[in-house]
């Protein structure tokens, strides 16, 4: 479990595929602190440790083929910054929301806007009604996970929502690197989720 309060972004420095499956080779500033078997989460996808190089300070990771899918780990190549997140402890504070790490769509980034030393970012993706009524909707002043930064709904509408972004949070995750038609990982609310199946038993 992870709270979407991102440490770093991290650089992918090789690629492989192996049948359908894809490691992603990754440094960052704390691999050599991970364990194999370790979660960590990438770009809001919760991954498992399968090797570290202490000496090199890189780690690596594997993502199979629905992974690869349903989120934009697919798009990833040598040199992207990567938004990293180690598991959450749970003696600590939840300074974001509960985030799984399963991300349950992409969405596309449709606008950046600069507003006086912060950021307005506007993403677009695929509406299902069916889907909303399970809780994969957002709501204004809600919780979402995009690319795995726990951030508050604005100007919530069906197939889109705004996020603002403060100059540390552009400067430490990937939110600089994006421009429209940049793909990001969505994960909806948990808790939304879990209401709205109660939900549905009463109705």
């Amino acid at each position: 479990m992870f709270s979407g309060i991102v440490e770093e972004f991290g650089t992918v420095v090789k690629i492989e595929k192996e049948q359908e499956n894809v490691h992603f080779t990754l440094t960052c500033s704390f691999a050599g602190e991970l364990k194999v078997d370790q979660s960590l989460s990438h770009n809001g996808v919760c991954l498992t440790v399968v090797e570290v190089n202490k000496d090199a300070k890189t780690y690596k990771v594997t993502a199979i083929k629905e992974t690869l899918l349903k989120s934009n780990l697919g798009l990833l190549e040598e040199g992207s910054k990567v938004n990293l997140e180690r598991s959450m402890m749970m003696n600590g504070r939840l300074d974001g929301h509960i985030v799984q790490g399963h991300v349950d769509q992409t969405a596309s980034c449709t606008k950046v806007e600069e507003a006086d030393g912060s950021w307005y970012y506007t993403f677009e993706y695929a509406f299902d009604i069916e889907k909303a009524k399970q809780g994969y909707m957002t709501v204004e002043k809600g919780s979402v996970t995009v690319n795995g930064v726990s951030l508050t709904v604005v100007n919530s509408k069906n197939n889109s929502f705004q996020v603002a972004i403060i100059p540390f949070t552009q400067e430490v995750t990937n939110f600089h690197t994006f421009t429209e038609g940049t793909v990001v990982n969505l994960e909806f609310d948990i808790i939304g989720k879990y209401l709205s199946k109660l939900n549905s038993f009463v109705q």
